[in-house]
């Protein structure tokens, strides 16, 4: 893994009290963020949802797919990161009607779903705090959902239009934390209570964060995976939702005779369906 790769590590204190999950997103943001051409005020607290979804699943749910949702005041315009097991990473922008942004102030939600197997969604719902911090949200939502006590901070550095850094970390508390290790550590991370000066740094990466954060106390390095903006939308998945429409509505599509242009919303692939694929769709039902 080269040093300019996104991934995201995971550690664990040697005496049991902290588990550690930091994560370099600078690509993965930038990817999504201009997949959905996401600029202005919305382009901040989307990178922060992005990498905050990660970091969720990397923690909770490492193995399930994980989607964090931003619903803008009054339920107007959403944010979507979807995080798959694989690292795969996509979003997508739903803009209010005549609106140039999501307004993700005080009043807006956070809420994070995991897609269990069998299909079960497991889900819960977050106000996010004055001045619209994801991180602050993040964890209100550990406690209150999960009960987990964990401390979290996310960030998204731009320049202009264009992405600089993103990432950030998550410290879960372990049952088997003391009252000595637990001082010490909540008093280390007010340093890093806002992130943007680690992720300006030239050494930033999931390693070095790390050590930042752990300076001093010995630690487990479990796990690095890689992390990066993709979509899993490809054509046969997609045929499988036209082959859920009524017949009457795909012999409808078949005699316009026109070849059906379909672009996914996440990453804005483009898609042609020829009629002979969908009269394919007839003969299989």
């Amino acid at each position: 893994m080269s040093d300019g790769d996104d991934s995201v590590l995971r550690a664990i204190t040697d005496d049991g009290a902290f588990r550690v999950v930091v994560a370099r997103t600078t690509s993965t943001v930038r990817g999504v963020l201009q997949a959905q051409h996401a600029r202005g005020p919305s382009a901040r607290p989307f990178g922060d949802l992005i990498t905050g979804s990660v970091l969720f699943r990397e923690t909770m749910a490492p193995n399930l797919r994980v989607q964090g949702v931003l619903k803008g005041v009054g339920g107007r315009g959403s944010l979507v990161a979807d995080s798959h097991p694989s690292g795969m990473t996509r979003g997508l922008m739903q803009l209010p009607e005549g609106a140039e942004a999501v307004d993700t102030n005080a009043g807006a939600l956070l809420q994070l779903m995991r897609t269990l197997p069998g299909g079960r969604i497991n889900q819960g719902v977050v106000e996010l705090p004055a001045g619209g911090d994801v991180s602050r949200a993040m964890m209100a939502y550990m406690q209150t959902s999960e009960q987990v006590v964990s401390m979290i901070a996310v960030g998204t550095i731009l320049d202009g239009t264009e992405i600089m850094a993103a990432g950030g970390y998550l410290v879960q508390l372990l049952p088997e934390v003391g009252r000595g290790p637990l001082m010490i550590m909540t008093e280390r991370l007010r340093e890093f209570e806002d992130i943007t000066p680690q992720l300006a740094n030239a050494a930033f990466s999931p390693e070095w964060l790390l050590e930042q954060l752990l300076y001093g106390m010995e630690y487990t390095r479990l796990e690095e995976r890689p992390i990066g903006f993709d979509c899993w939308c490809d054509e046969l998945r997609l045929l499988s939702v036209l082959a859920t429409l009524d017949r009457t509505e795909v012999e409808a599509l078949i005699a316009d005779g026109q070849t059906l242009e379909i672009t996914c919303d996440y990453c804005k692939h483009e898609y042609r369906i020829a009629p002979a694929k969908l009269r394919g769709l007839l003969g299989a039902s």
